[in-house]
């Protein structure tokens, strides 16, 4: 069976070292001309790095990712309004939970396709998909095609050909507010306890993440209504002006960070959809579920689809369509649970009522984060043989 996936980001690369592993002949079609890692880093949560064992990468992964403890909430005031112990989550999951640049992680995934053989083909980025007789094949901008037995689309959230070809539409929804992400190293700051930290205002968000005592990558972001063009000179002004009146560290890492390292976004996401393949074409990743990156599960849930995939064409290899269907079924509760999850939490996070902030925060201290952590280890388990 010969398998090609188009995209080579996490679902992508995740998915060949999952297939090449059990045996498929499976390539790699990537739009760019090189990897690329939009977004500055993730958390991979006990759910991710079980998938990563599988994928004989767990134990690099851990030589460049922190080892994060706590989350800890806090007012735009610096006020502590909850804390939830992440060392709980990992034993009751029993995978641990690490925090790792993005293209580090790219990296990584990378490192074993080339270990296992497998061809990543740049510069493909897809134009058209085209029907014969049951079967699709697909049309290059370079005027290559492929006609592969089984085809993934794994094209991300933004303009994936893929998701259009199958669902019929593809167009992102924005959800209104922004995100200014980057990677922040200073010497003189130190990250001791490896916590994340949560900082919520009224339409604002300031997040930092540690990777190491002395490297964080972090998040900032605000409600805004409209999309403009966005102007690399002025992010900084941009973030001083929306968090110079939040704590220091907020001030230290804004302007400490390299204007080469930061990106704006402007966040989409996608509703869910009952429709995942058509043909011999099957979505995967952000083209089949994209969150909001308030879920915190966007790659995780990728590095997932790669290993239900994976099993389920194993176990239907005679039957692509049954394949599909059971992969669809297996995985489509849990990714939309996520997805309307995110979208709940962003609502909340980038309110701009001052009475629901208020009552927010008091809330956030009264919660009993056991019970959080609890239902947290029960949802992201689900469906794998782990933990809960």
């Amino acid at each position: 069976m010969n398998i090609s996936i188009l995209g080579g980001g996490i679902g992508g690369l995740s998915t060949a070292i999952a297939l090449k592993q059990e045996g498929f002949d499976v390539s790699v079609y990537e739009r760019h001309s090189k990897p690329t890692t939009v977004g500055a880093g993730i958390v991979c949560w006990p759910n991710a790095s079980f998938v990563l064992a599988q994928l004989g990468i767990l134990d690099e992964v851990a030589k460049v990712s922190g080892s994060i403890k706590y989350m800890n909430r806090y007012s735009n005031t610096g006020e502590s309004i909850g804390s939830l112990d992440i060392s709980e989550l990992n034993s009751l999951m029993n995978y641990p939970s690490y925090s790792i640049l993005r293209k580090d992680l790219i990296s990584a995934l990378i490192q074993r396709t080339i270990a296992l053989g497998i061809d990543i083909y740049y510069q493909h980025d897809v134009t058209h998909f085209s029907d014969k007789n049951g079967k699709t094949s697909v049309k290059f901008s370079n005027d290559k095609s492929i006609e592969s037995d089984v085809i993934i689309g794994s094209d991300g959230r933004m303009k994936s050909l893929s998701r259009a070809y199958v669902n019929g539409e593809n167009t992102p929804i924005y959800q209104g507010f922004i995100n200014w992400v980057g990677v922040f190293e200073d010497k003189s700051v130190n990250f001791s306890d490896l916590s994340v930290s949560d900082y919520w205002g009224m339409g604002k968000r300031f997040g930092i993440v540690p990777v190491s005592k002395n490297k964080a990558y972090w998040a900032g972001g605000a409600v805004s209504k409209t999309i403009i063009a966005i102007n690399p000179n002025k992010y900084k002004s941009e973030l001083n002006s929306l968090f110079g009146d939040w704590p220091d560290l907020m001030t230290k890492i804004i302007n400490g960070t390299p204007e080469s390292s930061i990106n704006k976004i402007y966040v989409h996401d996608h509703d869910p959809i009952e429709k995942w393949h058509k043909n011999n074409v099957i979505l995967l990743g952000d083209s089949a579920h994209s969150p909001l990156p308030t879920s915190g599960q966007g790659a995780c849930q990728a590095l997932e689809d790669a290993w239900h995939f994976t099993r389920c064409l194993k176990d239907n290899i005679n039957n692509i369509s049954n394949a599909f269907e059971q992969f669809t079924e297996l995985r489509k509760n849990k990714t939309s649970g996520i997805t309307m999850g995110g979208r709940q939490l962003a609502s909340s996070i980038f309110n701009q009522d001052i009475e629901f902030c208020k009552q927010r925060n008091l809330a956030s201290k009264n919660t009993n984060y056991r019970n959080v952590v609890v239902g947290m280890a029960k949802g992201w388990s689900n469906g794998l043989p782990i933990g809960c």
